[in-house]
């Protein structure tokens, strides 16, 4: 019986009854360019996933459209049997098409198929969290999601599933999934730069949900980069490590899932995350995204 690390930066949260660390590790590096296809060094691969659990992260994010397949069937290869802590989610509602895109694939048999790969790649009889992936790849797009949300709500009362959670969505399709079934987690783009989502976030925390940004980095302009940077040099860290930092302070139910395939750069982005910020550097930060 293995015992959960709470010496990570942030300590743990509660996905329904599943405890995580709030510092996780996100899978699509792993697979090779344009996650598609394998990664060039796949032992580096399952060393990074090793690294992982020995630092005591026990939040893992992937997707059986990273490949597809690859980075799930590297998971299994290097946890399995799975740590007792270890909790690993998913997401559907996305396949691949040969140019290396990102169509849609919502309808009932498509994420039911994929539910099902996704226990076979990972070698699991029930998956602890899956997502259901909206939008495209632009971001969220307005539409209902009842027929594939209720998809998978029938999966979960099936025992395939044990919690839900949507992906890459605006907050009226959040509300449309809570007023179906009780989802655990929210995962779309938010960081520094982009903060659409404050709202959402202070409205989730107040409901006990997760809100699990991607892209920490993403889509930062070059006065926004240049801001970032100052701020990182004055505190002698990367530009990555205070963005973690300022997530990880921004609200109590931000979990983390940075990836990477280096085992050097993991280690960086766990000290980074732990990065003292002050309320100056604080309130420097919050300017970025005004």
């Amino acid at each position: 019986m293995s015992t959960l690390s709470t010496s990570l930066p942030g300590g743990t949260w509660t996905l329904g009854d599943l405890t995580v660390t709030r510092f996780g590790y996100g899978a699509m590096q792993l697979a090779g360019p344009w996650v598609m296809g394998p990664p060039a060094d796949r032992d580096g691969a399952l060393a990074v996933l090793r690294a992982v659990a020995d630092l005591g992260i026990t939040h893992i994010d992937t997707s059986g459209a990273y490949g597809p397949h690859i980075t799930n069937r590297l998971i299994r290869q290097a946890l399995h049997p799975y740590s007792d802590s270890l909790r690993i989610v998913t997401k559907v509602g996305a396949t691949r098409d040969r140019e290396g895109g990102w169509p849609p694939a919502r309808r009932p048999e498509d994420l039911r198929r994929a539910v099902h790969e996704n226990l076979q790649d990972l070698g699991l009889e029930t998956l602890d969290v899956v997502n259901l992936r909206l939008g495209d790849a632009q971001g969220p797009q307005p539409g209902s999601l009842a027929e594939a949300f209720e998809t998978l709500v029938e999966l979960q009362r099936q025992g395939l599933i044990r919690h839900l959670g949507v992906s890459n969505a605006t907050a009226e399709q959040v509300a449309e999934a809570r007023s179906i079934a009780p989802i655990v987690c929210v995962q779309n783009m938010y960081n520094l730069a982009h903060r659409q989502d404050d709202e959402l976030i202070d409205e989730l925390a107040g409901q006990g949900i997760a809100y699990v940004p991607f892209f920490p980095l993403g889509g930062f302009t070059p006065l926004q980069s240049s801001a970032l940077t100052a701020v990182a040099s004055r505190l002698d860290a990367t530009p990555m490590s205070v963005a973690l930092a300022w997530l990880l302070r921004r609200s109590p139910n931000i979990l983390l899932i940075p990836g990477t395939s280096s085992v050097a750069h993991l280690h960086e982005n766990v000290t980074g995350a732990g990065l003292s910020l002050s309320d100056e550097d604080l309130a420097e930060l919050d300017e970025i995204g005004r």
